[in-house]
């Protein structure tokens, strides 16, 4: 029985891992930088690019889905709703909200793991 139990583990999404590489690559790329509306596409490309490739080096069996935003620290309100149909044994989802004196960056992960 213990080894099903380790074969669920490798299986499950693991919130704690996805929210570090994700606060890594953003801490690396939007740092210390003012907003910049014109930089956003290029900083959203590549925060994604990092965090695919690192997730996809933890060789965990899922498909992720990545939802980036980037707005300018002005006082405006952002407001957002998700619902979701999985396993809860395996899926998940984790919210990564980082900011600096300029600007906040929301990344939303999915990982939906395969089934082999």
């Amino acid at each position: 029985m213990a080894a099903q139990e380790d074969d669920d583990e490798d299986v499950a999404f693991n919130v704690e891992d996805v929210q570090k590489i994700v606060r890594d690559n953003i801490e690396l790329c939007l740092g210390g930088n003012t907003y910049s509306h014109s930089r956003c596409p290029q900083w959203i490309s590549i925060i994604t690019d990092k965090t695919l490739a690192r997730l996809n080096k933890l060789n965990k069996p899922f498909k992720y889905i990545l939802r980036i935003t980037i707005t300018q620290k002005n006082g405006a309100g952002l407001h957002t709703a998700a619902a979701y149909y999985w396993d809860t044994a395996t899926d998940g989802t984790c919210t990564v909200r980082w900011e600096n004196k300029y600007m906040y960056c929301i990344v939303n992960i999915w990982g939906l793991a395969l089934q082999l």
